[in-house]
């Protein structure tokens, strides 16, 4: 399903970012991203973000200030990218579901993990590898007032 903006979620407590390992249905492999998704036609952009924040992590958050509006990398999913930094109200966060995709047989999300924004290099292999999420970490990292170092990975 295509939509035209991705409604994302920066889950900030203690100076750590909140990710998903997801599993890609079609190749298997592993990769860590932000909770977000598409917005439903009743919905508000904080609410979409709520919502998909609930769905995917199982926390209930308060959404704040828009942090990041940028264009989307042409993956043919979104055409834009909009993040909002979030507290949690509420919860634990555990893997919650895709329900646009999940099956019996098939969940996209493995696990949430907390990542250092102090401290990138603590950061899972994964995540400083991957050409979409390490650049989009590094974005919010700057604009949340963290450092900006650049690590050669």
């Amino acid at each position: 399903m295509k939509r035209k903006v991705r409604y994302q979620a920066a889950v900030i407590h203690k100076d750590h970012l909140l990710l998903l390992k997801a599993i890609d249905r079609a190749s298997g492999e592993s990769f860590w991203v932000i909770p977000g998704g598409g917005r439903e036609s009743n919905e508000t952009e904080e609410e979409c973000v709520q919502r998909e924040v609930r769905e995917e992590t199982h926390l209930h958050v308060e959404v704040g200030r828009l942090v990041l509006d940028e264009q989307a990398i042409d993956d043919g999913m979104y055409q834009r990218l909009k993040t909002y930094a979030c507290q949690i109200v509420s919860g634990e966060p555990r893997p919650g579901i895709e329900p646009e995709v999940d099956t019996a047989d098939h969940v996209t999300i493995a696990d949430v993990g907390w990542f250092d924004l102090r401290d990138s290099t603590t950061w899972d292999s994964l995540a400083l590898n991957d050409p979409i999420t390490y650049p989009l970490l590094q974005r919010l990292r700057s604009v949340l007032g963290y450092a900006t170092e650049e690590m050669a990975v």
